[in-house]
């Protein structure tokens, strides 16, 4: 198995050194960077699954390095570190990519925790990336061939937009997805949608999925949020 690789960025040399003991004590491989510069070093260099960010390094804010980390590393793990225990920098955190937000000072045992929470989430997505044929209800979706089919091997047609929709929703599973991220996931190619074309495009893709379009059983409605696909998919 392949070694989990984390990379502690803070420019509090005490931090770097005991999480990076603590964490090489619990089997992970740690590199640590004090600075911005170091940081991106890093990230080159390695195969880095996981980062712990400090907030306030000396030559970059760390909300701005995390906008630029998710840009770039779609499915790295990313979790905040501040002493700061204002909840606007956690809110905006979160909201800029990172996957979790802890102040400081912390328990290295509830850090760790958060750290083995964060690793199976992303972990799994990644190895999800790595298969392109899946399986859910009655259906078989190949997204590298845009194809759905029924189990029986009845093609589904579909529009290029409601494969993309479809195709957003296998990979992100129970997840609740707002409509800005659906927009932002399905826009480009001349199109730019809104909130009533995401509900427009989420009901043709019913009818053409969903057993009984008046009680959706797969893409279901979080009211107030956006939608939530429920259906059991397995990637093969």
């Amino acid at each position: 198995m392949e070694e989990i690789q984390i990379l502690v960025v803070d420019d509090d040399t005490r931090v770097c050194r005991v999480l990076k003991r603590y964490l090489t004590e619990e089997g992970y491989f740690v590199h640590v960077a004090e600075n911005a510069a170091q940081m991106y070093d890093c990230l080159l260099a390695n195969r880095i699954n996981l980062i712990l960010l400090d907030l306030n390094l000396p030559d970059a804010h760390g909300l701005k390095l995390a906008i630029e980390i998710r840009a770039d590393y779609e499915r790295m793990g990313i979790i905040m570190l501040t002493g700061s225990v204002d909840t606007v920098d956690k809110v905006v955190g979160l909201e800029v990519g990172a996957d979790d937000y802890m102040a400081k000072p912390f328990e290295e045992r509830e850090l760790l925790a958060r750290i083995r929470s964060v690793l199976r989430r992303t972990m799994v997505a990644e190895s999800v990336l790595g298969s392109s044929v899946a399986t859910f209800s009655n259906y078989k979706i190949d997204l590298e061939a845009h194809q759905l089919t029924t189990i029986e091997g009845e093609l589904i047609y579909l529009t290029t937009h409601q494969f993309m929709l479809l195709s957003f929703f296998v990979r992100n599973c129970n997840k609740v997805l707002s409509r800005d991220q659906i927009m932002d996931e399905i826009s480009g190619k001349g199109w730019a949608p809104s909130d009533r074309s995401v509900d427009v495009l989420i009901g043709k893709l019913r009818k053409r999925i969903e057993p009984d379009v008046s009680r959706p059983e797969m893409i279901t409605t979080i009211r107030g949020v956006g939608y939530k696909f429920t259906a059991r998919v397995i990637f093969q």
